[in-house]
């Protein structure tokens, strides 16, 4: 065969490799297999709901299965850590919270993973809102029946929290920092404990999801003061959020978005970004995360990686001044 074939069928091999390998081509040729979607935090609970109800919606525009793997453990580091250490072919993805993305490795002396190089976000999916909650016998009729009484009884004030350094933690800190009040942190095993010593007066108050609290308040046993957010929640529309309580810098949205691991092709992530947002964007999906008390909230990948990159640095400052570790 003559040199000048030679070169042309390499020509050729080489420009069909390229035509291959092109977004385009992997966009269309991805995904190739069932997608599992990594949820780190136990069954049963909203980031469970919020997980299930994406995959379905996503599996529909993939056309491939989007199977939800259920692995808790250590503030969602288990789940996020098997997402980051998955082959880069993006057929593994995460619903990730703060913690396991913000809070946690700057807790932990040691982390499976860095958060910042073994992952690349996708999408936010919803923020949660959360809600000052007091005791009725407390006598603190609002936010700032709270701010004076701390101040008058420095160090005496109690709120409960779902746990030291998670999200309902820190929103006491940012509470206590930004209001000038001393107040006294009592950490919990979850929502449901210290739900239950605020319903027995054994703590004052607490920050904690709006729906973990929301029977509560209709049946008057707890008294909503603050959304802690910069907008009203439509489950509790007669209470004010931060801004309109004079706190604007006490926004302690918890919330949840996609993540996979570093590396994967940009066409895959463009993919994945693209039927989470479309799913999202649905009213069946909106009306079912407000049921949960999810505000939707998709968008680029830049924005998601963006949004982290913020509360790292926000919440980072109120770990350090409060000097919070969490035990290896």
């Amino acid at each position: 065969m003559s040199s000048t074939k030679i070169r042309r069928r390499t020509a050729l091999a080489s420009g069909a490799a390229a035509l291959l390998a092109s977004p385009a081509v992997l966009a269309q040729a991805f995904p190739s297999k069932p997608v599992t979607l990594v949820i780190p935090f136990p069954a049963g609970g909203p980031s469970d709901v919020f997980g299930r109800l994406l995959a379905r919606g996503m599996s529909e525009r993939l056309g491939q299965p989007v199977v939800v793997d259920s692995k808790s453990g250590a503030g969602g580091v288990i789940g996020i850590d098997f997402v980051a250490k998955a082959a880069p072919d993006g057929h593994v993805i995460g619903l990730t919270s703060p913690s396991a993305v913000v809070l946690n490795p700057q807790l932990m002396a040691k982390m499976p993973y860095d958060a910042q190089k073994d992952l690349a976000p996708l999408t936010l999916v919803t923020r949660v809102q959360e809600v000052l909650g007091v005791h009725p016998d407390a006598g603190i009729g609002s936010i700032r029946d709270l701010i004076a009484k701390a101040r008058a009884n420095p160090g005496k004030l109690t709120y409960g929290s779902a746990g030291t350094g998670g999200i309902t933690h820190l929103a006491g800190e940012l509470l206590a920092r930004e209001a000038g009040i001393n107040i006294v942190h009592v950490p919990y095993r979850g929502a449901a404990p210290a739900t239950v010593d605020l319903l027995g007066g054994r703590v004052d108050f607490a920050i904690l999801d709006i729906t973990v609290l929301l029977s509560h308040f209709r049946s008057g046993k707890i008294k909503p003061v603050m959304i802690t957010s910069a907008s009203r929640a439509a489950l509790l529309p007669d209470v004010p959020n931060a801004v309109e309580s004079g706190l604007a810098a006490v926004n302690s949205d918890n919330w949840y978005g996609l993540v996979t691991a570093a590396g994967v092709p940009e066409a895959a992530r463009a993919r994945l970004t693209a039927a989470a947002v479309e799913t999202l964007k649905t009213k069946e999906i909106v009306e079912a995360y407000a049921a949960q008390g999810g505000v939707v909230d998709p968008g680029t990948p830049e924005a998601f990686g963006a949004l982290i990159a913020a509360e790292r640095t926000k919440w980072g400052a109120i770990i350090r001044a409060a000097n919070i570790k969490l035990d290896q």
